[in-house]
């Protein structure tokens, strides 16, 4: 009988080099059980008892994807970016209230003045406006320039009014991120909403460039905002049933048909 062609040759099987072991070391497994050796370190961020406040923090954002959000309150998710609110807050920056201690120093200057018989000039400053009532007040007088709003206003319903109120006005208005951060600008720990009347004319070019970025993104951008509903975003483990719910209906429907 003639040999078979195309045969694979064999291969002799590689010899593995035996390991060397160092008979005074013996190899101990380790036993992870009660009073054995400690388990390696592990994120235990699961187990950790988390304070309060923090769990309601959390529970309040599942709840704001879950449940669906009226556009009202839905347009404060729609905050500025980020280059924008820098160039902003640096404007901002430069027209702070007075604090405490320099407004003392002010008033003992101007009292020594008039002690001395002096002429005290009482030019306004140009300062950032604050105050949720003051701020309404400007913008019904037409004298707002540019009013900020801050995004986590708690409760919702002190600010809601207000971007629809900047917009019958014909005022700029901005979402930002943070009350907080809009108090540090008036020394306060936060601050609801802030407002510009007039800037200096060395900002007026770059107060005009943050206008229009401003204006672009809320005012024009108002009547989209408006009929955009928000939340209705499911969890993982809840877009899996609903997708294994639709396959099981999507094959029943396909053996009816067939």
């Amino acid at each position: 009988m003639a040999p078979k062609k195309g045969g694979k040759a064999t291969v002799a099987a590689k010899k593995r080099p035996e390991k060397v072991v160092n008979p005074l070391f013996e190899k101990r497994t380790k036993q992870f059980g009660i009073g054995g050796a400690l388990p390696p370190k592990k994120d235990l961020t699961r187990f950790v008892k988390w304070p309060h406040v923090v769990q309601i923090q959390r529970k309040r954002r599942i709840l704001k994807q879950r449940l669906k959000v009226p556009p009202a309150i839905n347009q404060f998710t729609k905050t500025l970016d980020k280059n924008t609110a820098t160039n902003l807050f640096k404007l901002l920056l430069k027209y702070r209230p007075e604090d405490k201690a320099a407004k003392k120093e002010r008033l003992l200057k101007r009292a020594q003045a008039e002690a001395d018989g002096k002429s005290v000039e009482t030019k306004k400053p140009i300062v950032v406006k604050y105050g949720l009532n003051h701020v309404t007040y400007l913008i019904e007088q037409n004298k707002a320039q540019l009013v900020i709003i801050a995004h986590d206003v708690d409760p919702i319903e002190l600010v809601v009014w207000l971007p629809a109120l900047c917009r019958k006005m014909e005022v700029p208005y901005a979402i930002v991120k943070g009350k907080s951060r809009l108090g540090a600008i008036v020394h306060k720990k936060t601050a609801a909403a802030l407002c510009l009347t007039s800037v200096k004319n060395e900002d007026k070019l770059e107060f005009s460039r943050i206008l229009e970025a401003v204006k672009a993104n809320f005012n024009d951008k108002y009547e989209e905002h408006r009929k955009k509903w928000g939340g209705g975003i499911m969890g993982s483990k809840s877009l899996a049933k609903t997708k294994a719910r639709e396959r099981v209906l999507a094959k029943e429907a396909a053996q009816r048909m067939s």
